[in-house]
């Protein structure tokens, strides 16, 4: 078989004949959101061509690997995973192989390389052309295809068929790539610059998706706060905040959620929006990533520690009942002792509900990977973050107890995964309850907290 290698393809979405009925598929997911609105296209693209879920990767005609980057065993999980799936491969010679996603679009030349057995390589703007690389490599053999050109709307696969993993809810991609630069991230070189999609085409869509059963929708961009600035209707640009207003206006949809803003560009526009409209959930994921003045410069995030803590401050005071996530990246090249009490400190201070916390992992293509000079010793790293995590766990807790004796909304996402007795039901904070009974999902309750643990909460229906 030959490899072949085609870049910069144009974006079409051909019709084509379903072909594949009768087989079966697996898609894993490593990473984001995104990549799991990715794949849940991803799916509903091989169920449209006559496909159906394989219980296991093993027993697939086609495996799709979606995956991330951002961190640095992201390399070892795929590989690792692709070396698991040869022996089934070499057994099966008709299983097709694709690699796509944000590692994918980075390592564009070596993962065939690396990996023989893979038949196709796939970009972050390929998604749609998904079937038809299959059909390649069907017919002429492994191929590898990413962009190479600046990205456009025609590369936002909202039009695609969709197998979402639950019927109620749903991702809704507003935006695309990142204008940012922060040193530690590889997102802008592996999905572009920033591209907006026009504010009607949105509510289109989340129309669509109500009418389909959907009552929850979750607004994907990689800096939601920035939508709209490439953007210009009626002689002004739109804004995000006017897109949660007209998103809250779609009649039927129960909940609105986003994700994910940038601090630097959250704005009292953004918080009163929240505020008044009613579907729009009180949460708020405010990615803070070190609580050092310098560590942030050093990332070029754009704020300091006091900038921080005065947005996370204005956005609880116009928002009540706020619930506050935030991701910290602990063992930045040339973090201090010093630096690393600062996060410790604001944290805190900040008190969030919840975190993302992660060890430094220098990626290539970074400009922190060019730090070496800076990089601090792993095993510094490992107990600086388990002096974050303890102190994150006992303030998650400590916020999960307040809640007891209260009375919150929930939606049910359906029997949990312990005990089929108890529902699994989420809050509007996006906090997890477990409720005794059996309900259908997206039934909205009303639990009292009678329990809090750590990472959930107890409850009984009022």
């Amino acid at each position: 078989m030959t490899d072949t290698t085609l870049l910069g393809m144009p974006a079409r979405r051909e019709a084509r004949p379903a072909t594949r009925e009768g087989k079966t598929y697996f898609v894993r997911t490593f990473g984001c959101q995104m990549n799991e609105h990715d794949s849940e296209r991803i799916s509903g693209l091989l169920r449209s061509d006559g496909m159906a879920p394989a219980a296991a990767a093993e027993d697939a005609d086609v495996v799709v690997l979606n995956t991330c980057t951002i961190r640095e065993n992201a390399d070892q999980r795929l590989y690792g995973y692709l070396g698991s799936l040869k022996q089934a491969k070499d057994a099966r010679p008709g299983m097709r192989i694709l690699v796509g996603g944000c590692m994918a679009q980075k390592d564009r030349g070596t993962i065939q390389e690396r990996a023989g057995w893979v038949d196709v390589v796939f970009g972050t703007h390929n998604t749609h052309r998904v079937l038809h690389l299959l059909d390649h490599a069907d017919e002429w053999g492994p191929v590898t295809e990413v962009w190479e050109e600046t990205a456009s709307t025609d590369d936002i696969p909202s039009m695609l068929p969709t197998q979402r993993q639950v019927d109620h809810a749903a991702w809704v991609t507003i935006t695309i790539g990142c204008n940012n630069s922060c040193t530690f991230c590889i997102v802008p070189s592996v999905r572009g610059r920033e591209i907006s999609r026009r504010p009607g085409d949105i509510i289109s869509e989340v129309s669509q998706l109500v009418a389909d059963g959907v009552v929850e929708v979750t607004l994907l961009g990689q800096n939601v706060n920035s939508y709209g600035r490439d953007l210009e209707l009626n002689g002004r640009k739109p804004i995000f905040a006017d897109l949660l207003r007209r998103t809250g206006e779609v009649e039927g949809l129960r909940r609105v959620r986003y994700t994910s803003p940038h601090p630097k560009d959250f704005g009292e526009d953004v918080a009163i929006a929240m505020a008044e409209t009613p579907v729009v959930c009180e949460q708020l994921h405010l990615p803070l990533q070190s609580g050092a003045d310098r560590v942030l410069s050093s990332m070029h995030r754009g704020y300091n520690a006091k900038r921080f803590l005065d947005k996370l401050a204005l956005a609880r005071d116009v928002i009540p009942g706020l619930a506050v996530s935030t991701d910290i990246i602990v063992g930045f090249p040339g973090e201090t002792e010093a630096e690393f009490q600062a996060t410790l400190d604001l944290v805190t201070e900040a008190r969030f509900d919840s975190a993302f916390m992660f060890q430094f992992s220098p990626r290539p293509g970074t400009a922190a990977f060019e730090m070496t000079d800076q990089f601090i010793d792993a095993e510094v790293i490992q107990e600086r973050f388990e002096r974050l995590v303890a102190l994150q766990n006992q303030i998650t807790l400590e916020r999960n107890e307040d809640m007891v004796g209260e009375t919150y909304e929930v939606m049910v996402e359906g029997p949990s995964k312990r005990d089929p007795e108890m529902a699994t039901t989420r809050t509007r904070g996006n906090k997890l309850v477990h409720v005794p009974g059996q309900f259908d999902p997206a039934t909205v309750l009303n639990a009292v907290i009678t329990r809090a643990a750590p990472h959930h909460l107890i409850g009984t229906v009022a």
